[in-house]
Order: structure tokens, then C-alpha cells, then sequence
């Protein structure tokens, strides 16, 4: 009753109140309608850099200032209030960073800030379909896509904008507007037109459109007989509706393929190899200065008892220097599918003569979705401590991102949104760095929440490796959803690469997958000094140990403990972690935080903290009937 009242009186005032339901994502800058802007150009972007410095800048004035002298990159130099770059998107990148200087640390800026990304392409992946729905999306529907809508296919172009603004703040220049398991209808007139739409209003942000293709479209659409790459009608049809696409989007980026993996069609119907395929798209994107993203996980139909895990390193490397300057080859940062913990992917150190570039998984697919808090940045840092930055050309981030207020389900998981775009603009970034800045930027600067909330998102993804898959151990999710567990998951109908008990191998003699020289002989596919690391179990790190060795559950780990032991150690530490973290915020964290926030946090820490609980009781109880 008194919150109505007081929303009733502040309407005499002429103010309105509004929910604190996290949508202004990181932005939450106040105006001050201050600072007088001047720039030596005009442009769509440089007007929106002028305009949000002279809006939220707080300072009498500022300066934009393109540069021919700086390197010809997006980066940008900032001293005192004055900002430069090479590029009119530097421009906009600098704003953002003063902007953000000054919410977390007020002004002046420290002199002579030079930055510059890492990767050229810092792209988000949304697996978004054209009905709405989104594959491994945990926040509602599609912010693109609505197939039920009047007018079809009507676009939100006010929240599109939005989320423009929110990627250009961290960076990020990229988006392939719908899923890898693509529809053919993606190509077509109506969709076509909305793909430019949506173009138009990213553009000044500096953001390419890029669409996910379905190979064999000019097919399934019935305009040609076959989908063979090697058919000249075929490579016909794709230059043909290349040559439409950029009449329509000039800047578009090009395509991301999934090609023969999971059921999709690809070049490997017709007997023809990935090359081909990806060359052919290749060669109609070149003269408009398009790329091809072609997807390295591919499994199952040619490698018929091998390990999944070596798969993509057998099919890829033969082919290596054989595909067009303009494909680049995607990876997942990990060997099998976005697991809690795996290993870097091998294709990573078999790759030399094709230009890569990583995909991770912002959406928590296998890590609590958007029910737990898990905070990423810490694996994806592991990741680039194994893999050089300099190896890549680009990164790509499955997105988390939907129709909820709050954008991403859960309001902890805008924070991996946040990590994805500062590691693809500097990869050498701590993550605890980075969760400190969202912390500030996002709830508030005291320092009485800001650090216990940097300890346990730090924390998090470790407490979510130990309640669910220490070790290890990997993939014993329940089917399909990839939620729960299930460690006896076995479908006779089923590959058996997608069953759990394909990879942990329980028995009486112990417990995880032997990758060793002396089984499948996954750790061969790495660089020397790590198959050498990895091959010995006395030195494979113990994290990793169920990965690469199937281990007698009486074997002694590092601590003197035995491996069942430090199993149930790992899965109890787990359970007291989450509880401890949600004591936390039910206990001490409530008057940092506006109230709507904090109960939807509470509520998902409530249910992370049971799910956590049946994790650990369904496990142990699962692996003691092998172990005990």
C-alpha cells in the first residue's frame, strides 16, 4: 500500500516510477544534459557518440576527433575528456569507455588511454528461429523473429536499437541473426527484408548482420535439382542470391554454416569435402567482401567408433590450406559441446594454414541456463591461457539473450553478455577484473557488495563444475534438456555419443574415459608439451583427470585422498558453496538492492541450491554402486 501511494504521489509531481527489472543492462548512466560536444565530422555514428556524451557526460565539454595517424583499427585514445580514433566507430567506443569510466570511477580519465581489439570479428551467434523460439535460449523468444506477429514478421525496432546501443558499449561488431540449424525460408524475399531492417538500425552501431544458412537451400526452396557444391547451377544460385542480399545491405558480413553435423545437410551428401562447400559460398561472398564462418563440430557420420572428441581434428586437418582466404573455420573452445570443464580443442594446434576463430557459449546450455548463477569469464579465460589470442581472427558468442525484461533470464547471466564483449575486445582482461566493473555498473559501487559479489562470482562456475561434474567428468546431463542429471542415461535408439554413460565409463574398476596413448588416443591430437602433460596421470592435471584417463577409484590424488573420496568431496563442496552464496545475498546483499531484483536473484538462488542437491545425491548415489 505505501509503495502505491508513494507511486501516486510522485505522479502529481509529473514523475513516473519505474520497476527495477535490469533492463538497462549495464547503461544505467543518469543524465546530465552538461557537456558541450564538438567532432571535425559528422555521421550517423558520430552523432549517437555526441549524443550520449551530451547527455550522460559530466563535464562542461568533450571532443571527437577522427585521426589518420592512429592504427587502422576500431580502437580509440582518450586523454582528459577528449577522445580520438582512425575509425568513426572508435569514436562511439571511446564514448562508451568514458562513459563507463566515469560511472565506475568518476572523472578526470587518466591521461593517454590507448585501446585496441584483439580480433576483428567479435561476434554473437543467436540461435534465434523464425517462429520465435530460440535453441538453447533460457530468456524468452526472439528479439528478430516472429512469425505469429501482424504484419508478419513485425519488428520491435525500439528494442532492436537497444540492444544495438548495449553491444557497441562493449564492443562487439557483430550478429548472425538466427540459429546454425537454419531454415531454408532464411533466404527468401520477406525474411530478406527484415534481415535489411534490422541492418539499418545496427549499422551505426557499428554492427554487421551475418545470417546462419542451411546448405542445401536453393534445394529445398526448389530451384535447383541438387545442393552439390560442385554443380555449376548451384554455385549459380548462390551468387545469384548473394548478389541480392548485398543490393540490399551493402555492409553485410556473410554467412555462418553448419554443415553436415546433427542432421543438417552439407557438401558431404554429394561426396564432396568441407573445402568445397565453403569455397563455393567463398567465391560468391569475395567480389562483395563477404566471409564464410564454416562450423568445425561435426560428428558421427564418418567416424563410426571413433571418439567424439577427436572427430573434428580428423575431418578439419586434411583439409587445412585448401579452403579460400575468406573462409574462416569456427571452434568451439572445447573438443565436445560447451561442458562445464573440457580441455581446449585440438583443432586449435592442427589448424596452421586456415584462419580460425573461437565460438563459446554464452547461454548456460550445460551450465544451470539462466536458473543458476555462473559466471563465465573464468573458463573462458582458461580458454585463452591455452590458446594465444594472436591465433584467432575472430571470436563468436552464443548468445543469451531474449524477449525478458531483463534480457537474459537470470540477472547474474547479463554479466557473461558483459565478459563476452570486454575478452573479445582484450582477451587478457582478468575475469575478476571484468566482474568487478559489471558489479559496479550494473547495482552499485559500495564496496561492502561490490567485493563479497566479486568472491562469488568468481567462485561460481568452480562450485558449478563441483556440484555437477567434478573431475572430469563430462556430459551426464539428462536428454535433451541438459539440465539435470543423468549419469545412467543409455537410449538403445540413440548414437552413443549422446548417451552419459558413453563418456564416464563406471565399472568396478573405476571411472572416466581413457583418451591416453594407451586408448583412444585423444591427448596425440595436441601440441607436444600438452599431449605429454595430458597422456601421464601422474601429471594430466586433476581437474581433467576423468577426461583423459579412466582411473581406479582407489587411486590416490595429489592430496593423499583416494579418487572416490575427492569425488564426494568435490560434489559436498559444490552444495555448500551455492548455499553459502545464497545465504550471502539473502542475509547481507538486500538493502544494495532495488527490491525486484533482489527477490528474482533469491528465487533463482533458492532453486540453483536444490538443484545443486540433487546433483550431488543423484551422483554419488549413482557412482557408489561402483565405487563402494
Amino acid at each position: 500500500m505505501r509503495k502505491l501511494l508513494l507511486s501516486l504521489f510522485l505522479m502529481t509531481l509529473g514523475l513516473t516510477v519505474q520497476a527495477e527489472d535490469g533492463h538497462e543492462l549495464w547503461l544505467r548512466y543518469q543524465p546530465q544534459n552538461r557537456a558541450k560536444v564538438t567532432t571535425n565530422l559528422q555521421s550517423p555514428t558520430i552523432d549517437i557518440a555526441r549524443r550520449e556524451l551530451e547527455t550522460y557526460l559530466n563535464a562542461d565539454q568533450a571532443t571527437l576527433m577522427l585521426d589518420a595517424s592512429m592504427p587502422d583499427d576500431d580502437g580509440f585514445s582518450i586523454s582528459g575528456t577528449t577522445i580520438k580514433a582512425r575509425r568513426e566507430i572508435g569514436l562511439l567506443y571511446g564514448a562508451y569507455a568514458l562513459l563507463s569510466q566515469q560511472a565506475r570511477c568518476g572523472l578526470p580519465v587518466p591521461t593517454n588511454i590507448q585501446s585496441h581489439p584483439a580480433f576483428m570479428l567479435r561476434l554473437l551467434n543467436h540461435w534465434d528461429n523464425l517462429d520465435g523460439s530460440i535453441e538453447r535460449g533460457y530468456a524468452g523468444e526472439s528479439i528478430f523473429w516472429d512469425e505469429k506477429s501482424s504484419p508478419l514478421l513485425a519488428l520491435n525496432s525500439q528494442l532492436i536499437a537497444e540492444y544495438a546501443r548495449a553491444n557497441a558499449s562493449i564492443g562487439i561488431n557483430g550478429s548472425v541473426l538466427n540459429n546454425v540449424n537454419a531454415s531454408p525460408k532464411m533466404l527468401t524475399a520477406p525474411y530478406l527484408k527484415k534481415v535489411k531492417e534490422i541492418a539499418d538500425i545496427l549499422r551505426p552501431y557499428g554492427i554487421k548482420a551475418y545470417l546462419s544458412i542451411n546448405f542445401a537451400t536453393p534445394m529445398a526452396l526448389g530451384d535447383t535439382k541438387t545442393a552439390d557444391p560442385l554443380n555449376p547451377a548451384v554455385a549459380k544460385w548462390w551468387k545469384r542470391k548473394v548478389k541480392e542480399i548485398y543490393k540490399l545491405i551493402p555492409d553485410f558480413g556473410g554467412f555462418l554454416v553448419k554443415a553436415n553435423s546433427e542432421g543438417q545437410p552439407g557438401p558431404g551428401d554429394y561426396h564432396r569435402s568441407h573445402a568445397d562447400g565453403a569455397n563455393m559460398l567463398a567465391d560468391a561472398l569475395k567480389p562483395f567482401g563477404g566471409i564464410v564462418m564454416w562450423r568445425c563440430f561435426v560428428y558421427g557420420a564418418n567416424h563410426k567408433g571413433e571418439d567424439r572428441v577427436k572427430q573434428a581434428v580428423s575431418e578439419f586437418k586434411p583439409l587445412d590450406g585448401q579452403f579460400r582466404p575468406n573462409v574462416i573455420l569456427q571452434t568451439k573452445n572445447g573438443p565436445l559441446d560447451f561442458q562445464p570443464r573440457e580441455p581446449y580443442s585440438a583443432v586449435f594446434d592442427q589448424i596452421k594454414q586456415t584462419p580460425n576463430m573461437v565460438e563459446l557459449q554464452i547461454t548456460q546450455e550445460y551450465l544451470g541456463q539462466s536458473r543458476h548463477l555462473v559466471y563465465l569469464a573464468p573458463m573462458w579465460e582458461e580458454f585463452f591461457q591455452q590458446v594465444p589470442a594472436q591465433q584467432l581472427k575472430g571470436i563468436a558468442g552464443v548468445a543469451n539473450i531474449g524477449l525478458d525484461r531483463n534480457w537474459c533470464g537470470h540477472h547474474f547471466s547479463q554479466a557473461n553478455w558483459y565478459a563476452f564483449g570486454r575478452l573479445a575486445w582484450n582477451p587478457s582482461l582478468s575475469s575478476e577484473t571484468i566482474a568487478k566493473e559489471w558489479l559496479q555498473l550494473t547495482f552499485t559501487k559500495a564496496q561492502d557488495f561490490v567485493a563479497p559479489m566479486t568472491a562469488v562470482m568468481m567462485e561460481s562456475r568452480e562450485a558449478c563444475v563441483n556440484y555437477m561434474m567434478p573431475l572430469g567428468l563430462h556430459h551426464i546431463f539428462a536428454f535433451d534438456e541438459h539440465y539435470g542429471p543423468e549419469p545412467d542415461g543409455f537410449k538403445a535408439d540413440y548414437p552413443l555419443e549422446w548417451c552419459p554413460v558413453y563418456y564416464h565409463q563406471a565399472d568396478k574398476n573405476g571411472v572416466g574415459f581413457d583418451r591416453s596413448s594407451k586408448g583412444t588416443n585423444a591427448t596425440g591430437q595436441y601440441r607436444e608439451a600438452m599431449a605429454k602433460l595430458y597422456d601421464n596421470i601422474e601429471t594430466c592435471p586433476e581437474n581433467l583427470l576423468l577426461w583423459f584417463h579412466h582411473v581406479p577409484w582407489t587411486y590416490r590424488m595429489k592430496d593423499g585422498a583416494s579418487l572416490w573420496e575427492s569425488l564426494q568431496y568435490h560434489y559436498n563442496l559444490g552444495v555448500i558453496q551455492v548455499e553459502g552464496y545464497h545465504n550471502l545475498w539473502r542475509t547481507k546483499m538486500r538493502h544494495f538492492v532495488d527490491e525486484q531484483r533482489w527477490r528474482e536473484v533469491e528465487e533463482r538462488m533458492e532453486h540453483q541450491e536444490q538443484n545443486a542437491r540433487q546433483w550431488r545425491d543423484v551422483c554419488l548415489r549413482y557412482f557408489g554402486q561402483f565405487a563402494e
